[in-house]
């Protein structure tokens, strides 16, 4: 008990196919792709007056 299986992973991903469905899904991915994508921007971003 701990770390997930492959078996698992396609459960959920069934699952989240069932209540999202396909074209939804591809948006859900695309905004959290493009959330992480700015977080890392951000986080990389030097602000002024710190050293």
């Amino acid at each position: 008990m701990g770390s997930l299986s492959v078996w698992h992973w396609v459960l959920v991903l069934i699952v989240a196919l069932l209540v999202f469905g396909p074209s939804r899904l591809g948006q859900v991915g695309k905004s959290l792709g493009e959330g992480i994508k700015n977080f890392k921007k951000g986080l990389d971003d030097d602000p002024k007056g710190k050293v």
